[in-house]
């Protein structure tokens, strides 16, 4: 029998490290990173290029293993788990979105939404009726059977977020889903994202460089040279602080 956490947090980081090996020299990535984010929360990681926010993201995500430390997903210590376990734990509880949607090139919108579902063993009609659903959702059910070279990089990223529903996760985790958008359609997706979080309970993580958007998040995690450079403090394109959530 499986027993629910009821831990109000749905990612704990305790001292993690990552450490590459590259020949015989290692490069720290990421560097005794502690922190928690609780369910149902909008949480922006931000930082420079290189500055590790992805390498965390991805341990978050149950997409790499830290080389020090522990990662608690639901209260569940993913931290030493083979791979095969950590894919069945990624299907279920956690949805990606990338900058680039990453969408199967020859199968249609409907048929992208789908796959998540097929490796969860979903019956074809459960999985067929979702898909619809969440299509109709993303603004897309005139579109569902049309492949992405016949969608704008708009409604590409909108079949991904409903790829990242499919399994109803817990959490979405977005690495920079705006890099490839114009401004308009990336206010758009956000937007979205933030309808998501609140009408939708989804925990959102998303990772960006991009300071425009610290408002989108209840709480801004900055990264720099793999460390937490400051934590809850969401500052104004004047360089105000405008918010404080520590």
């Amino acid at each position: 029998m499986v027993v629910k956490s009821v831990s109000e947090n749905i990612v704990e980081l305790k001292k993690i490290e990552k450490i590459y090996k590259m020949g015989s020299v290692e490069v720290s990535a990421i560097k005794d990173v502690s922190f928690s984010i609780k369910k149902g929360k909008f949480i922006i990681i931000m930082g420079p290029s290189g500055s590790g926010k992805s390498t965390l993201m991805n341990m978050v995500g149950c997409l790499d293993v830290p080389t020090k430390g522990q990662i608690y997903l639901d209260g569940h210590d993913i931290s030493t788990l083979e791979e095969s376990d950590l894919a069945q734990i990624r299907g279920r509880k956690i949805g990606f979105v990338f900058q680039k949607a990453n969408l199967l090139q020859t199968a249609t919108a409907f048929e992208n939404v789908t796959l998540p579902m097929i490796f969860q063993n979903t019956s074809k009609e459960k999985r067929e009726k979702r898909a619809k659903e969440l299509l109709k959702i993303v603004g897309l059910e005139k579109r569902m059977y049309h492949k992405p070279s016949e969608l704008s990089g708009g409604e590409q990223q909108r079949v991904a977020i409903a790829r990242a529903l499919a399994n109803n996760p817990e959490m979405i985790l977005a690495d920079e889903p705006t890099g490839n958008l114009d401004s308009k359609t990336g206010r758009e997706i956000l937007d979205f994202f933030k309808k998501l979080n609140k009408e939708g309970k989804k925990t959102i993580v998303m990772v960006t460089h991009d300071p425009s958007l610290y408002n989108f998040g209840d709480r801004v995690i900055y990264i720099k040279d793999g460390q937490v450079s400051k934590d809850g403090i969401k500052v104004s394109k004047e360089g105000i602080k405008v918010k404080s959530i520590v």
